[in-house]
């Protein structure tokens, strides 16, 4: 079974969907911004304070390169599209999944996006990311799920029906 690998904007609901999905199918769940603090020892907000948004995503994309996974949901930072290999190492045995959400459901969840370890320019808005990254997601998305107004229940349901 290939894994199934959970892409979208920061509060899209990748973890929380990652966790739910899994133990609906039996899986193993892994998010890979909680393997990037372990392996540093830092918060992500402290990594990218401390080495800067450009490196920060070549480290993101490097700590996913060396990540084998075997029937997992595997919940990504928002940002693991940026980094093409780790993209093509995670659809190599995955079905990847777009949890995509509204402009305004994103900014209604976030709150204060500077708090969660989100790799954008200074003074990026919510808006200018959204805008940056939707073409990206859908670039890499085998499934597309749009989760506007779904619980995370209904969400976990839909992918299921969808990978089927």
């Amino acid at each position: 079974m290939k894994n199934i690998v959970l892409i979208g904007m920061p509060g899209a609901g990748k973890s929380t969907i990652g966790v739910l999905l899994a133990k609906s199918m039996l899986y193993s769940f892994v998010d890979t911004d909680l393997i990037i603090q372990n392996r540093y020892g830092k918060s992500l907000c402290d990594i990218i304070d401390a080495v800067g948004t450009d490196e920060f995503l070549n480290i993101e994309n490097d700590v996913i390169c060396g990540c084998e996974f075997e029937r997992s949901v595997i919940a990504t930072g928002s940002s693991a599209v940026y980094g093409g290999q780790a993209m093509n190492h995670l659809k190599s045995n995955g079905t990847v999944v777009y949890l995509e959400l509204e402009l305004s459901e994103i900014e209604r969840r976030l709150g204060d996006i500077h708090t969660r370890g989100v790799a954008m320019k200074n003074g990026t808005t919510v808006a200018e990311l959204y805008d940056e990254r939707k073409p990206i997601y859908e670039k890499y998305a085998d499934i597309t799920l749009s989760c506007s107004g779904l619980t995370a229940e209904q969400c976990v349901d839909r992918i299921i029906e969808m990978i089927k």
